[in-house]
């Protein structure tokens, strides 16, 4: 009490000097020294006294202490304590003492160079973010959030090394912040065992969403599936059915695009070629080409995508006919920087990039308005920009700038809320080593609940962790990224600008138009070979009347009429059957395709069998009746017409039978034969995909097999018994040389026609003129032949003729003379030899007769040499020695 009575009395003699804080050195005097201020965020606690007794005096006496305190989780840094010396000063007055936040230490990954550079942009974009979160009062009061980082190159390999160096060298840090998808997978792996968060700003891989593998992982960087819904969206916007994709083989890209095609076939979108990568992209991107591929999904990091266009641009795999699709998170300028790695130049690349479409997160905010730390997008941009080094265009991960700025705001609010800020009780967050699992859960539900206003949008985390948000298209149009549109997967809303531009004018085909278009027959071709059946036709029609009027005549009674009728009927119904084989999808409609089909077969399979049936029963009986041994040759006298009509009603019925099983069992109908696509002379965005019609069945071959291997045998044999007959003479069928005359032509014709329509097929005008003009031919020929010859000599004759004078002067006469000669030279011929077997009987029994007689006289006289005349006596009286025989009469012969 003396003491502070003695400080009251001597107050009046000093005044308080203006100032304040620990720096300021007081005036020293002997009665004590001078009361110092204390540091800002903090106080002095002086011992003995109370607040009120410190306001009424200006001095201490010496040997006094003071202590420093702080508030809240503030520390001092300086002397804690200091103590008034003699000479009226405080100690260690050099060295001010501070009340200053508690460090909390972040561990970051940027990458300053690699396959994605982001860092060059986005670590200015924290470094900003942290002095506006320290600057804050109401947010981490007792704390300040300071980096220490490393560039990861975006290589996993090196990012492993600052790993262990961030993990096991001092302070602890409490969150981890990496770059690139690759990085963030080996960095959210190993978290896990230190009880650490992760927060990403630039990793995109759908892996990452794996809350079973990285369960403490968060990103303010959408997953890259959240580009698949906006392509997905952009494809049925423009109607595109078909896509390929080319990607860097890396995790990132391999599982965005398992997730891209997993959505398109979903929307009856069809990926038809798959290209991948690891360094050289020449190959895929020429597989590409050689795939005719238009609309192109490319997933690569930006270095790469240099390779990738640099090819594109040899290959010409750009322009009007081709659409990429590209990752909108390369900078502005990434076609122009220059690089070592490829040999292009920046206005090649710049030709081979134009026109292609971005997709891109919305990574900026474009309302505009103001964020948790109260900039806007603009002004946020503006500040950073200051920052750079280099122009926006030629800093990586300008882009992504925004995202990295609201990662760490949005770390300091989980942290904030986890320590207690706004007024709660929390956690004391230096307490945090890589053992308290407690802290770490508490970070991550407040992460988990994050939702704020950032300058890159909205801020929201999915249950995956990854940040949901709005997609920004883009084309490059000039050179230069232009907006056209924005795309809400959330609610499937497409917001479009319609300031889209295309090289051709509009969006590109998916494919090459295939127009398909038929071959058809030749129009004048078929018209000409009509009327040559047509004419035909009639031809047959003057025959087949001529033959039946004139059947009364010898003459043609001895052709057998019948035959001959059946010949003509036949190739009417052949000729007829060049008017279907002629129709195709030009005059018919495919419905009707199977009973044209249907006709062709018919009218050529019954023709054949009449036509040429017919003619071969003539030749056959023929040859059958003049080859004879000569104990049937009485079948040459009478000649049985039934037999032959027998005969043709055979070979007609077999083709009837398999006609119809053919029919039944596998009937013809149309098919399509497609040729190669062919080019159009123009310069259009079109391919032509010729096809062919055709008549055809399941199991044509072995039907053709079965129907020509008879044919076939039918024409051979045809050949060979027209040969053998060619110098028989009979009045029982006196035209039967020219039947084989006939049989020779249709058999050549249609021996050759048969293999070379069928090696024609694809041809359809060849095709049809050899099938066509060998039944035309062919039924000509066989007309003439039979029919012109007996219209020619009936006609020169006279239908009025007698039959006698008919036979007498017709040219069949001179035959009938040949032939009534001819049998009575056989009839002379077999009386002689019955004369001469009479005679032969004869003799032998005069001979056995003679001989019995010499042996008799023998035994009578066995002395008496023998005789060479064999003992008959010689004179006129004796027996014939032997008879003789000159071919027309009998001679007798004595010795």
């Amino acid at each position: 009490m003396l003491l502070l009575l003695l400080l009251l009395l001597l107050a009046p003699l000093f005044h308080r000097p203006p100032g304040a804080g620990g720096a300021q050195t007081p005036n020293a005097t002997s009665e004590g020294c001078q009361i110092i201020h204390p540091p800002w965020e903090g106080g002095i606690r002086y011992r003995g006294l109370t607040r009120d007794q410190v306001k009424a005096i200006n001095f201490l006496p010496v040997d006094y202490e003071i202590e420093y305190v702080c508030r809240g989780e503030r520390e001092v840094v300086g002397p804690k304590v200091r103590k008034c010396l003699a000479n009226g000063s405080w100690t260690d007055m050099d060295t001010p003492s501070r009340c200053e936040r508690r460090a909390v230490y972040i561990g970051a990954l940027f990458p300053m160079s690699g396959g994605w550079p982001g860092g060059q942009a986005c670590q200015p974009a924290v470094e900003m973010a942290l002095e506006d979160v320290n600057s804050r009062r109401d947010i981490l009061p007792d704390y300040e959030l300071k980096l220490i980082h490393h560039d990861s190159k975006c290589d996993p390999g090196q990012a492993t090394k600052y790993l262990y160096e961030l993990l096991y060298n001092d302070p602890i840090k409490i969150i981890l912040m990496p770059g690139c998808s690759s990085v963030s997978t080996l960095v959210a792996e190993a978290a896990r065992m230190w009880n650490l968060i992760v927060l990403s700003y630039g990793s995109s891989s759908p892996a990452l969403s794996n809350r079973q593998r990285f369960p403490t992982f968060f990103r303010t960087h959408p997953s890259a599936t959240l580009h698949n819904p906006t392509r997905v969206k952009l494809f049925e916007k423009w109607g595109w059915k078909k896509i390929a994709t080319i990607q860097q083989t890396t995790e990132v890209f391999t599982s965005t695009l398992d997730d891209l095609e997993e959505r398109v076939k979903e929307a009856g979108i069809e990926i038809t070629f798959r290209q991948s990568f690891f360094s050289d992209p020449a190959v895929p991107v020429k597989n590409l080409k050689r795939q005719d591929a238009r609309i192109i999904v490319g997933l690569f990091y930006e270095t790469e995508a240099r390779k990738v266009f640099c090819e594109v641009y040899k290959e010409r795999l750009f322009g009007k006919k081709y659409v990429w699709f590209l990752i909108g998170w390369y900078a502005d300028n990434w076609f122009k920087i220059y690089d070592p790695s490829i040999n292009c130049t920046v206005d090649e690349m710049t030709e081979a990039v134009e026109g292609h479409i971005t997709t891109e997160i919305v990574m900026l905010n474009p309302a505009n308005t103001r964020s948790i730390s109260n900039m806007t997008s603009q002004e946020f941009v503006e500040k950073l920009t200051k920052r750079l080094k280099r122009h926006p265009e030629e800093t990586g991960g300008f882009q992504e700038a925004p995202l990295a700025y609201d990662a760490i705001w949005a770390l300091a609010l989980a942290l904030n809320k986890t320590s207690g800020g706004g007024g709660r009780s929390g956690v004391r967050l230096e307490e945090f080593n890589y053992n308290n699992q407690t802290i770490t859960d508490q970070i991550y539900r407040a992460m988990n609940s994050s939702s704020f206003e950032g300058v890159s949008g909205h801020v929201v985390f999915d249950a995956s962790g990854s940040r949901m948000a709005w997609t920004l298209i883009e084309q490059l149009q000039g050179g230069s990224y232009k907006k056209i549109g924005y795309y809400d997967s959330t609610k499937d809303d497409l917001s479009w600008s319609k300031t889209d531009k295309w090289i051709g004018g509009s969006p590109p085909a998916d494919q090459t138009l295939v127009i398909k278009t038929f071959r058809f027959l030749s129009q004048k071709l078929f018209i000409s070979v009509s009327v040559l059946s047509s004419l035909g036709i009639v031809l047959a029609v003057v025959c087949l009347s001529f033959n039946i009027y004139n059947s009364h005549v010898r003459y043609i009674q001895n052709s057998q009429p019948n035959l001959n009728n059946l010949t003509a009927v036949g190739c009417s119904l052949a000729l007829a059957a060049v008017f279907p084989l002629g129709l195709d999808g030009y005059h018919i409609g495919g419905n009707q395709f199977p009973f044209v089909c249907q006709a062709r077969l018919w009218l050529l399979g019954l023709g054949f069998s009449l036509g040429y049936g017919s003619m071969f029963t003539k030749i056959w009986w023929v040859h059958t009746v003049f080859t004879k041994k000569e104990e049937k040759k009485e079948w040459r006298k009478t000649l049985e017409p039934w037999k032959l009509y027998a005969t043709v009603g055979l070979l007609v019925g077999m083709d009837v039978l398999t006609l119809a099983i053919w029919q039944i069992v596998d009937p013809l109908h149309r098919t399509i034969e497609t040729f190669a696509k062919e080019e159009p002379k123009e310069d259009i965005d079109v391919s032509i995909l010729p096809q062919l019609e055709h008549c055809s069945s399941k199991k044509m071959n072995t039907w053709l097999g079965i129907f020509y291997g008879y044919k076939g045998l039918l024409l051979l044999l045809g050949i060979f018994l027209a040969y053998e007959t060619k110098s028989v003479s009979t009045e029982k069928i006196n035209d039967h040389r020219a039947v084989g005359m006939a049989i020779y032509n249709v058999a050549v014709l249609c021996l050759i026609t048969a293999p070379v329509t069928m090696i024609l097929s694809s041809q359809q005008d060849a095709a049809f003129a050899f099938a066509s003009l060998a039944i035309v031919f062919s039924s000509y020929i066989t007309l003439v032949v039979l029919f012109v010859p007996k219209m020619r000599r009936l006609i020169t004759r006279g239908e009025w003729q007698s039959e006698a004078q008919d036979t007498m002067k017709t040219g069949s006469s001179t035959n009938n003379n040949e032939e009534e000669k001819s049998r009575l030279l056989e009839k002379e011929n077999r009386e002689l030899e019955k004369i001469i077997a009479e005679k032969e009987e004869r003799v032998s029994e005069l001979r056995h007769q003679l001989q019995s007689r010499q042996q008799l006289r023998s035994r009578r006289h066995p002395t008496t040499p023998p005789d060479p005349s064999g003992g008959l006596p010689r004179g006129p009286s004796e027996p014939p020695d032997r008879l003789s025989c000159d071919g027309s009469r009998v001679h007798l012969l004595y010795k």
